[in-house]
């Protein structure tokens, strides 16, 4: 079997050796693939500026080797999203987008979820490099991102009962190891329920169902994003298992709220 041509989107990368980097990429069949570029610091035919984050490539790749590293043969340019790297606000937030998916795209699995993963990084990258940032559209994209991932939350229904948990008047409560929002009679004393308005679960279901390019329509009001951010820092921070270093970087470039 010859080396397979795919799309590609650079994860991370990392120097290895005297002239090698090892390559995170996300690609559209497979998911998640680790590579080793021989030779990438030193070859201009290769890899001549193409191994870079924020580039959609073409890239080679060889899996034949059982149990060892794919190697990565050759990548050649597709778009350059040179508007992330210029502006330091889309560069936080690109940042922080790529490192989420690096934490969290699976290492195959059904080809329906991979390629619609690779579609909304794609898209994000697009729409983060076109249009203004700001902390609202920060917000949207890491519920999307999560959304791309299989990690969906659930803001309407009770996640034990399946009953309706938007009861008017008052705060609903979100459980953040179960994925969702729980209704009254299903709460339990001391398990740290997150308190969140309804209007910001609406809000959010919104963002789930508007098209990518639609997103900035959303109006979101300084409450509700500072609420919304928190619920999914919360969420995010238990599925990666740690704070991502990105985040750090967007909180000081798109906080949320504006103070």
């Amino acid at each position: 079997m010859r080396a397979q041509s795919s799309e590609a989107l650079v994860l991370r990368g990392v120097d290895f050796g005297e002239s090698d980097r090892i390559l995170h990429l996300l690609l559209p069949d497979v998911g998640r693939l680790t590579a080793i570029a021989k030779g990438a610091r030193r070859s201009r035919k290769r890899f001549s500026g193409t191994l870079d984050l924020f580039q959609h490539l073409r890239v080679l790749v060889d899996r034949r080797r059982r149990g060892a590293m794919a190697r990565l043969d050759g990548a050649t340019l597709l778009r350059n999203f040179d508007e992330i790297r210029i502006d330091p606000s889309r560069f936080a937030l690109g940042c922080f987008l790529l490192e989420l998916l690096d934490r969290l795209a699976p290492e195959g699995g059904a080809r329906a979820d991979t390629q619609r993963l690779f579609r909304f990084a794609l898209d994000s990258l697009a729409l983060v490099s076109e249009r203004p940032v700001d902390g609202a559209l920060r917000v949207l994209l890491e519920l999307r991102a999560l959304d791309a991932l299989g990690l969906r939350p659930e803001f309407s229904r009770c996640v034990r009962c399946a009953g309706d948990a938007l009861v008017r008047g008052g705060a609903v409560s979100f459980h953040v190891a179960d994925g969702g929002v729980v209704c009254g009679p299903c709460a339990r004393e001391g398990e740290g329920l997150l308190a969140v308005h309804p209007g910001t679960l609406r809000a959010l279901e919104q963002g789930l169902r508007f098209e990518l390019h639609q997103l900035h329509r959303l109006a979101l009001g300084p409450e509700l994003l500072a609420e919304a951010r928190l619920l999914l820092g919360r969420f995010e921070r238990f599925h990666v298992g740690v704070e991502l270093r990105s985040r750090r970087f967007l909180e000081e470039r798109l906080p949320a709220v504006r103070v």
